[in-house]
């Protein structure tokens, strides 16, 4: 007897929002060709991102990351966007394109939120961490077909 099959997390049909852009950053699907500056990124900002509000309490590899084990990693949010499992897109610095932080669109655990949603930025640029944060909920409430979400709010003026 096979398992039920859980709903969708969004039409199969379901064509994502322009990504969008902000003073000082753009947001841009997540791919394999973003490992090294997303490698970069995160790795020299754990202690940051494991302070982050939606963060806390989850847990980095249980090995060391290396450029083949996060092109992996970054493969699978790829291949999670194109079935329309989740949504994964690349903070870059606007202008400049690097890669400065990431934002995740997941099915929530909890059955009565339709969407999980996380952002990091990198240490070196905290400051975009509020910002990014009312760019992603006005994009979510605007353009994405969730009636709930969770995204961990950010305390930062501005």
């Amino acid at each position: 007897m096979s398992e039920p099959t859980p709903p969708s997390f969004v039409d199969p049909l379901f064509s994502p929002p322009r990504p969008p852009r902000s003073p000082g950053f753009l947001l841009a699907p997540l791919g394999v060709e973003h490992n090294e500056g997303d490698l970069d990124a995160w790795s020299s900002s754990i202690g940051h991102i494991h302070a982050t509000p939606g963060f806390e309490g989850h847990p980095w590899p249980d090995e060391p990351m290396t450029p083949e084990r996060n092109a992996a990693d970054l493969q699978g949010h790829a291949d999670d966007f194109a079935a329309r499992r989740g949504f994964t897109y690349t903070v870059l610095s606007d202008p400049g394109g690097e890669v400065v932080g990431c934002v995740y669109i997941y099915p929530s655990p909890d059955p009565d939120v339709d969407a999980a949603v996380r952002s990091w930025v990198r240490v070196s640029r905290a400051e975009l961490d509020a910002p990014l944060y009312r760019t992603v909920t006005a994009w979510l409430e605007s353009a994405w077909p969730f009636a709930t979400y969770d995204y961990a709010i950010r305390d930062a003026p501005g």
